[in-house]
């Protein structure tokens, strides 16, 4: 195995290799959790949910354009010592998908987080997201911090850091070209056409290469797209907190995400896993991370793109479990 070497950013940054922390004991043996699907009518929608296990709650938000599927290997691994949960956010396939632009505002989306683990019975619990599932949870620590007990991020942008980002850093500029399509009305035609081929190939292809995608997620991501609404539903995310590269007469902020947020300091044990090699999301973000987060753990995957705990899974559950289990 590879030694774990310390980078020199802002905080402490460690480069993982493939060495893994050990599997607690007799969890080789026990056969793996069952998946359950809930539903749960919270703050004015209706959130379908998977869940596995019984325990501590830990609380799996997915990213565009996913749905609780996302952490199927999640739920497994940490259903077996936790009560996991893996709701598809509102927008997303068997949740509701509000018509409307300012349903999807990041405080909604953050008060659906909260009501469904208080409709759980459970005021204190792991929040774990990626991509804007990342972002929901980043606002959810900041609003809520005595929720809480750890938070985990898997390459999602901090909002304050992104928007300096956004602004100054050419390549991240470029890398969120994107965002300036989603933010139109054509978006939908454009990611459904061919049989959805340019969600395919952004998000599926390269996983389909390397086999850890297979033809059966294949048909269930394509399956999910294909729900009236869902499209509509994942891309008013962007077009809610008007998240995109500036223009020049495009007086839009990242900060118009929470306006009424006073600081987005966030101050909850932090643990940030980045894949290095994610083409979306550039490492630019975590640059200065640490003013914002004070206990702060960063550890990269190299040769990784976006799509982390796909890839990684057993690297990615790994290094949860050790943060969870460590004393910050």
């Amino acid at each position: 195995m590879r030694r774990w070497a310390t980078l020199s950013l802002s905080a402490a940054i460690i480069l993982i290799s493939s060495q893994l922390a050990p599997v607690a004991r007799g969890q080789e043996t026990q056969a793996p959790p069952t998946l359950e699907d809930h539903y749960a009518d919270v703050n004015g929608v209706r959130i379908h949910y998977k869940s596995a296990g019984k325990g501590k709650p830990i609380l799996f938000l997915h990213g565009f354009p996913e749905f609780w599927y996302e952490w199927k290997n999640q739920l497994v691994e940490f259903g077996r010592d936790y009560r996991a949960v893996a709701p598809d956010m509102r927008g997303y396939n068997l949740s509701s998908k509000p018509a409307e632009v300012d349903q999807y505002k990041l405080k909604t989306l953050v008060e659906d987080i909260r009501a469904l683990a208080e409709g759980l019975g459970e005021k204190r619990f792991v929040l774990v997201g990626h991509d804007w599932g990342g972002v929901v949870a980043w606002a959810f620590a900041a609003y809520y911090p005595e929720y809480l007990e750890k938070l985990v991020i898997i390459n999602a942008p901090h909002v304050a850091v992104f928007e300096r980002e956004l602004k100054e850093n050419p390549a991240q500029q470029f890398a969120s070209q994107y965002m300036l399509l989603f933010n139109t009305p054509k978006a939908e035609q454009e990611l459904s056409k061919d049989n959805f081929a340019s969600l395919v190939r952004g998000v599926l292809a390269e996983g389909l290469k390397q086999g850890y995608f297979t033809e059966e997620d294949r048909k269930a991501y394509i399956e999910e797209w294909s729900q009236p609404g869902t499209l509509t539903g994942g891309l008013n995310y962007y077009r809610a907190a008007h998240i995109r590269p500036a223009t020049e007469d495009d007086g839009s902020s990242t900060k118009d995400a929470a306006p009424d947020l006073p600081s987005w300091e966030i101050k909850v044990p932090t643990l940030v896993i980045w894949g290095m090699s994610d083409p979306y999301l550039l490492t630019g973000n975590l640059s200065g991370l640490q003013k914002f987060v004070p206990n702060l753990t960063v550890k990269l995957l190299p040769d990784v793109g976006h799509w982390v705990n796909h890839a990684k899974p057993k690297e990615v559950n790994s290094l949860i479990r050790e943060f969870l289990v460590s004393k910050q």
